[in-house]
This record gives C-alpha cells, sequence and structure tokens, in this order.
C-alpha cells in the first residue's frame, strides 16, 4: 500500500489544491461518479474515469508528480479524486504512529534541496528564531512548524515532498522546521503543543544600557515632563536596537516614543495605561531568563513573499484619532492569522467605519475585503504577521464572498474551558513575541444566554455557551468612530448566531472575546463597518459577579499609572499614600507578593520598585 497516498487527509489535499476541488472529488465519490482505481505491486497508482481521462501517480513522488490526460495545470480534481478512491480501497487502513520530522536527517535535507538552500537555511537558523510546534497526533496527523515569517505542515510522514508552505523560499523554511522538531526532540520536549526559542542576539547586555537608562529617566521625570530632547533620543535607541537585532525591545521602545509625542500633541492616541505597560516591558525583556530570541526578537528576515495562499477574513476593526482612521482586516492564512493595516488621512472630516467600508484596498472596498476569500500570489507577510496584498499583475488576487469557508478553518474555538487553560499556560505577555493577531480566533457559538447593555459605560456585554454548556462571555464598547457597532452587534446575537470572530483573552477564570464579525444565516456581519443604528435593548445587562481580587489589581494599576505619568519625583505625597492604602487592600485579599511589592514602592519611591511593582501586576492580572 502507498502510505503516503493514505496519508493525505481531505485538510492537507485542500492544502496542496483547493478546498473546491477536495468537495467536488468526493461528492463525485459519494455519486458513484468516481473513477476505478488500480495500485500495483510495482507501488503504481492508476485511476481511470468514465469519460476516458486517466491518472498515473508514479511508485515515488509528491501529488505533483501524477500524470493525468485531462492537461490541467497544477493539481487537478482528477488527481484528488484517484487519491480519495485509492484511500477507499478495500484494504486495512494503517495505524497511526507518531513520528517526527526531526528525524528527518540533514542528507535528506541536502538531497532533496540542495547544499545551496540548505547553507542559506543554517544562516537564518542561527540567526535564533521563536517557534511553535504542534506534533502529529492520532486525531491530527499533520505536523506543523510556525515560524516567525512562515507555517510549514508535514502532510505525509518522512516525506518532504509533501512539507507544505506559502512561504517562496520553501526550501530553507521546510529545512528550518526539520532543524526545529529536531531541537525540540533533543531537549525531550514532548508535548502536542510546544513553545520555544532558539539562538538570538548576543548583544543584549550592550544594547541594554541606554534603553534601560532611558526608561529611569522617563520614569523619574514623569510622561507629563518629557523634554523633546528626550523624545528624540528614545527614537534613536529604539533604530539601534532593531540594529542589534533585538527586534521586540525595540518595537517597544518606538512605540513608547510614538505614545509621549501623542501626549505632547494631545492626541487621544495617548493612553496613560499603555504608557505604563510599555515602562515595564522594557526592562521585563531584558531581565527575562530564558532563550533571547523568545523574548528579545532575532536577526530573521523582515518579511516573506508568499506563493498563491488562500486566505479567509475574519472581520475588521477600525479605529482612529482626529485626523486619520486605521482599518485592520484579519485573515485566517495557514495554521496562523495575519492582519492587514491601512490608514488614510481623513483631515477634520470625521470618517465613521461605515463610511469607511466603500474605501478602497487592493482594489476592493474595505467593507469586501473584511468578508472574503482572498486568493493572492503577491502577498508579503512578516514576522510579526503583518500582511501586505499587492496588486502588481493582472490576475495575480482573487476577492470572493467569504461564505461558509469559517467551516473550513483548522483551529475553531469549540471548548471555552480548554481555550481559556490554553491562554492561563502562555508566557506572560510582557516578554511574549509582539506580533500581531496572535489573539484572534473563531469560536462556536451553541447558544446565547445573556444579552444587554450598560448604559453608563455604552457597553454590550453577552453571555454565550458551548455545546457543554462551558460559558464565555463578549464585551464591545461604544466608539464615535463606529456608532453602528452595538446595534449591529445586538441584532446579530439576537437572530441566532453560529459562529463569532474576535480577540480572546482571559479575566479571572473566564474567557473573554472582544468581537471583530458575527456569523449568522444571512452572512457574516462586521459590527464595525454597520451603518449608524439606534440600540433597543430589553432588560438589564448580564449580572457580574464583584471579584475583590480585579478591584485591588485595578486600584494598583491605577496607582502605577498616574506614577509613570506625573514623574516619581514629581509626584505628590498623597499618591504614595494611595500606594500604601492600596498595599493593604491586596494583602487583604490575598495577594501578599503583590502588596510587599506596593509597600516596597511606597517606602522607596524608586525606578526600580516601581519596575517590580508594574511587572508583578501586570502578570498577576493574567493569571487573576
Amino acid at each position: 500500500m502507498r502510505a503516503d497516498l493514505l496519508a493525505l487527509t481531505p485538510d492537507a489535499l485542500a492544502a496542496l489544491a483547493n478546498r473546491g476541488l477536495v468537495k467536488r472529488a468526493q461528492k463525485d465519490l459519494d455519486a458513484g461518479h468516481g473513477p476505478v482505481v488500480e495500485a500495483v505491486e510495482s507501488g503504481e497508482v492508476r485511476g481511470r474515469f468514465a469519460d476516458g481521462i486517466e491518472v498515473v501517480f508514479p511508485p515515488e513522488g509528491a501529488l505533483d508528480s501524477a500524470a493525468c490526460t485531462c492537461g490541467a495545470p497544477g493539481v487537478c480534481r482528477h488527481r484528488i479524486a484517484v487519491v480519495l478512491g485509492y484511500q477507499r480501497l478495500p484494504a486495512a487502513a494503517p495505524e497511526f504512529t507518531a513520528w517526527s520530522p526531526g528525524e528527518v536527517g540533514d542528507d535528506v535535507l541536502t538531497a532533496e534541496f540542495g547544499a545551496r538552500a540548505v547553507t542559506a537555511a543554517r544562516r537564518g537558523w542561527r540567526a535564533g528564531l521563536a517557534v511553535r510546534l504542534r506534533r502529529a497526533t492520532a486525531t491530527d496527523p499533520v505536523a506543523v512548524a510556525e515560524l516567525p515569517t512562515a507555517t510549514v505542515r508535514f502532510l505525509v510522514p518522512g516525506e518532504l515532498g509533501y512539507a507544505h508552505t506559502d512561504a517562496t523560499d520553501r526550501a530553507q523554511q521546510v529545512a528550518i522546521a526539520v532543524w526545529a522538531f529536531r531541537e525540540a526532540d533533543t531537549r525531550g520536549l514532548a508535548g502536542d503543543d510546544i513553545r520555544f526559542a532558539v539562538g538570538g542576539p548576543s548583544t543584549a547586555r550592550v544594547a541594554s544600557g541606554p534603553a534601560l537608562e532611558v526608561v529611569t529617566r522617563v520614569l523619574s521625570e514623569g510622561v507629563a515632563n518629557t523634554s523633546p530632547v528626550l523624545r528624540a533620543s528614545i527614537g534613536r535607541i529604539a533604530d539601534d536596537l532593531g540594529e542589534s537585532g533585538l527586534r521586540w525591545p525595540a518595537a517597544a521602545m518606538a512605540e513608547l516614543g510614538e505614545q509621549l509625542d501623542a501626549y505632547a500633541a494631545r492626541s487621544a492616541k495617548h493612553r496613560m495605561e499603555r504608557c505604563a505597560e510599555l515602562l515595564a516591558e522594557l526592562p521585563a525583556r531584558f531581565r527575562a531568563t530564558g532563550a533571547p530570541a523568545l523574548v528579545l526578537g532575532t536577526d530573521e528576515q523582515a518579511e516573506t513573499r508568499l506563493r498563491r495562499i488562500r486566505l479567509i477574513a475574519l472581520g475588521a476593526r477600525v479605529r482612529g484619532a482626529p485626523g486619520e482612521r486605521v482599518a485592520e482586516v484579519y485573515f485566517a492564512g495557514d495554521s496562523s492569522v495575519l492582519v492587514l493595516k491601512t490608514r488614510w488621512d481623513t483631515g477634520e472630516e470625521p470618517v465613521t467605519g461605515h463610511e469607511l467600508a466603500r474605501r478602497r484596498i487592493a482594489g476592493t472596498t474595505l467593507e469586501a475585503l473584511a468578508t472574503s476569500n482572498v486568493v493572492s500570489e503577491t502577498a508579503v507577510r512578516s514576522a510579526s504577521r503583518a500582511l501586505r496584498l499587492g496588486t502588481a499583475r493582472i490576475g495575480a488576487m482573487s476577492v470572493t464572498p467569504v461564505g461558509a469557508a469559517w467551516d473550513d478553518l483548522p483551529a475553531v474555538v469549540r471548548d471555552f474551558a480548554a481555550a481559556a487553560e490554553q491562554l492561563a499556560d502562555l508566557p506572560p505577555k510582557l516578554v511574549r513575541p509582539r506580533v500581531e493577531a496572535e489573539d484572534i480566533a473563531v469560536v462556536e457559538i451553541a447558544e446565547v444566554c445573556e444579552l444587554g447593555y450598560h448604559p453608563g459605560a455604552q457597553r454590550l456585554d453577552a453571555v454565550i455557551a458551548d455545546a457543554a454548556g462551558a460559558r464565555a462571555r463578549i464585551t464591545a464598547t461604544h466608539s464615535g468612530i463606529c456608532p453602528g457597532r452595538l446595534d449591529a452587534l445586538h441584532r446579530a446575537l439576537a437572530s441566532g448566531p453560529t459562529q463569532l470572530s474576535g480577540a480572546l483573552r482571559r479575566a479571572g477564570r473566564e474567557l473573554l472575546i472582544e468581537p471583530l464579525a458575527v456569523r449568522t444565516e444571512a452572512g457574516v456581519l462586521v459590527p464595525d463597518l454597520a451603518a449608524d443604528g439606534r440600540i433597543e435593548l430589553l432588560g438589564p445587562p448580564p449580572t457580574v459577579d464583584r471579584d475583590p481580587l480585579r478591584t485591588a489589581l485595578t486600584a494598583a494599576e491605577s496607582v502605577l499609572a498616574e506614577a509613570a505619568h506625573r514623574g516619581l519625583s514629581h509626584a505628590p505625597p498623597t499618591l504614595r499614600t494611595r500606594a500604601e492604602h492600596t498595599a493593604a487592600t491586596l494583602a487583604g485579599v490575598g495577594l501578599r507578593a503583590m502588596a510587599a511589592a506596593m509597600t516596597n514602592l511606597a517606602t522607596e519611591w524608586t525606578a526600580d520598585s516601581w519596575t517590580v511593582a508594574q511587572i508583578r501586576m501586570l502578570t498577576t492580572s493574567e493569571l487573576r
């Protein structure tokens, strides 16, 4: 029996061709219109169709090595039908055997891809990278490596010809994925879902000095009192960090500079709490132990060109400030979510999300793009999962309605409790790789249990349940930029939704979802792009149990953010008194380590004591 053909699941065939061809071949086979399949002892597999078309698979080779008399370029439906028909022959299917791509030797890599490609891959490996590996299991026999700029799926055990990636530099990405699995095997990382890093910059200690010095100066003087000279130095330090290969600290420093500039310009982009988070993130990354590539970033290429790729839109979010609007369209790619950002200068015109829906992006409108299937031959993705779509060539991109494509997504959240636990197992956000859309997912809704509106907070809350009865909370706040958001979301949730996309996070033991799009029988709705409406909500908002832990942590967050904003050298005595009272509250609810950090801050009132308290507050908030 041909183990490679038997190992090709419908999802694997869809990755090698497209799901439409797979569904058509399955339909023809179920209707009795499939080919007559014959397997010979040499390993050759032949299939003949009623119209005379014949497919021949040689004893060795991947799917595209088969010959078909239909004349269609690439992998055609006839080849797929023969594979599926072969799998239905009256022979015992082989049992699943655990395997790892790390078992593939370098001699095999060289024979498959050539010495030059393996050498180029080795340079990328030495630069360091953070990876996520999902091992093959009996329920999902495909091993997957999520690399910074590509995803590699090993569709058939031991067969590099069936290793699939959308990156144009396929040979290098497959080789790096093999080495990543080999490294995990060597380290004894035996879990089904593994995150780790290898290599990374060796200049971290040298480059951290200026970065930490400027953080101390900002904390001492205060965000409200930073001078133009200090803000300019932050930009130079961000550039130096980037040149040293410290990608994540460079991004954090650049964002801190943007926040300080926004405050100086009295822009609505400035957020006091966000400044405090960034001032803690920079020292946290340099203090963290473990592989540098995981917390500091690496020298890996910033962008990767993709081959022909299918992207399934998951909705859009519209943000903005006076004079500008930014739309973020999210797409499910090959085992990861990518984001396409577009910015418009709007001047004094108060442009809403609904009006932006008609603006054009990549040859189509924002509204069409946010609810579409996109097939592109000119896409580029970055290490942070940002996406660019080019339209340089005629026919290089097609856009069709999303339809039922969400059903084809490989990872839909159906177990809310398991999703919340998975979020709890992640490293603290302060030191995780800075990637876009890492928390975006599609969840399946079995029931909408509660739905209501908080007039004071201008917030819509809903409680949904999965098939097992576990609950999650949906929350969305009114925005003047998207005045139709809440009304559209309410109508969608009240009309029996089946699925919802959004950003997932954990609040206490509860799964919290900030929605992007809702799928109902009428189709996929993007609330941020909806027309202005009027909320007509019945009944009170869903009840929320008062959490004393959350209340105490919120009080600590307020004190720490205000201290960073005013500056430790300019803070009034009343703020230190608030820190003492907050410490007592934290101790009263059992958060003793957090209380000790706040007490130490109130006593010493130094940049180091502030940093320790802020880092502990942020990490505790994620767990609580």
